[in-house]
């Protein structure tokens, strides 16, 4: 019955926008098992213990002065669903502003497509450092969806333990460069915030669009630095793993990735990584963190592809 009343949701799309928020949330949770989300004392104890580990590995090899987001939940996909829907509707905000009518049956397709592209998140995503874009406070978040994990884990043949710590010690890293780089949120807004802004008025804006390309590049890339940096086991059977079973999914799920950018992240994290190891080789790892001092001392798209020359501007 779960996709016949997702269906009846989003049928039932109203208001005046473009869409229907309230719509989206009931038919992504309608079409998307929630998951159990029945722990252990020893399992929430492995949260708390491998979070916290993450952190004072990450402090120690990065040289990076942060800590963790006050909010760190163990979710299941209804909760992640839920916190990620507040997230999309604050960034489609301004776009929404613009419209000034909206057909019945096009507020519908925009409800259904956004209902698709959360259920299809919700029941991949494993874990998120969310720097709640856009918020109206400066409070971040860390999810663990802990049915994801445990599902994922299973089907890799992998030991779940070491697997949940995996995904910590990657997410502690996100946290770790907003922490380090208070100004980080601030300048991904302003940058989201002009290209939304142009998208709305039916301007293309390539030059902001490859700016939030280029810094989100550097997110992933460092974060994959201080990972084979800080995580206190060999990962590369993981990371096979976990390519091998991206590339293996069929034709839909693979569309839908290319769809929803999940592509151009693997790129974000090959290209970065090959900056990051660059600067690190060079001159070490607390050199690399030198990208957070600043926007100034982000590297450019150039920069990015010959880490020679963002060493040779800024000297770290």
């Amino acid at each position: 019955m779960g996709l016949y009343h997702s269906v009846r949701a989003v049928a039932g799309a109203t208001g005046d926008g473009p869409i229907d928020w309230r719509a989206v949330a009931e038919a992504a949770k309608e079409s998307t098992d929630a998951g159990d989300l029945t722990l252990s004392a020893a399992e929430q104890e492995g949260y708390t213990t491998d979070v916290r580990d993450a952190r004072d590995r990450v402090r120690e090899v990065g040289g990076l002065d942060f800590d963790l987001p006050a909010t760190v939940e163990i979710q299941n996909r209804h909760h992640w669903i839920d916190a990620n829907v507040a997230t999309f509707e604050r960034v489609m905000a301004p776009i929404e502003q613009q419209a000034e009518y909206i057909p019945g049956v096009a507020r519908v397709v925009n409800t259904g497509s956004m209902a698709f592209a959360l259920s299809f998140l919700g029941n991949n995503v494993l874990g998120q450092y969310d720097p709640l874009l856009l918020a109206d406070n400066d409070d971040h978040a860390l999810y663990f969806v802990r049915p994801n994990i445990r599902r994922v884990a299973g089907q890799l043949g992998v030991e779940g333990d070491r697997f949940r710590r995996w995904i910590a010690f990657h997410e502690v890293t996100h946290a770790a460069e907003f922490g380090a780089a208070p100004w980080l949120s601030e300048y991904m807004e302003e940058t989201m915030e002009e290209t939304i802004e142009k998208l709305s008025s039916g301007e293309l804006d390539r030059s902001s669009l490859g700016e939030l390309d280029t810094t989100m590049t550097a997110v992933e890339g460092y974060a994959e630095l201080l990972m084979d940096r800080a995580f206190d086991d060999e990962y590369d059977d993981l990371r096979r793993k976990v390519d091998e079973r991206r590339q293996g999914r069929g034709p839909v799920a693979q569309l839908v990735r290319r769809f929803l950018g999940l592509g151009m992240k693997r790129q974000q994290y090959e290209r970065g990584k090959a900056f990051f190891d660059a600067v690190a080789d060079a001159r070490g790892v607390a050199a690399a963190g030198r990208v957070w001092d600043s926007p100034e001392t982000l590297p450019t798209a150039d920069e990015i592809e010959t880490p020679r020359l963002w060493i040779e501007r800024v000297d770290p």
